[in-house]
């Protein structure tokens, strides 16, 4: 389950009296109108709404002006940083060797691991002595065998 359902699932179950708190606005929605939507929702249902950064965001006239712009200024911010990360990227891919992702892991603790296994020794021992992850391990070990 992804972390923005799970966000979803526990905004739902604040009730009345309750107070969501985010560190900034841009925690809550990604866009201006998602998250004037779920603020929206969040007062109706008599939920407070603080944000640690601004305050708590009230229900009046110029509370949802301020509420509004702020909004817009964070989903501006965001596309903003977007923009630069892809153009940064695209900078990086003109240089020689550039490799996007994660490096991969070297195919001697891969081998190492499986080896481990293949002998009976149990998967935590195989993680621990190569210092590879459980699911690194499992995936190596299944594709040893799909060979």
């Amino acid at each position: 389950m992804d972390m923005e359902h799970l966000f979803k699932m526990e905004i739902e179950q604040l009730t009345a009296g309750d107070t969501l708190m985010a560190t900034k606005l841009d925690r809550i929605a990604r866009t201006a109108a998602e998250g004037a939507s779920v603020i929206r929702s969040l007062q109706e249902r008599g939920v407070a709404v603080h944000i640690l950064n601004i305050g708590i965001l009230d229900t009046s006239t110029t509370g949802r002006l301020m509420m509004n712009v702020l909004l817009a200024f964070t989903e501006f911010e965001r596309d903003m940083i977007v923009e630069r990360t892809q153009a940064g990227r695209e900078i990086a891919r003109t240089h020689d060797g550039y490799r996007e992702g994660r490096r991969p892991l070297p195919k001697a603790r891969k081998d190492a691991a499986v080896a481990m296994v293949r002998n009976g020794r149990i998967y935590q021992e195989a993680c621990e002595a190569t210092g590879l992850s459980r699911s690194t391990v499992l995936r190596a070990v299944q594709a040893f065998r799909a060979q």
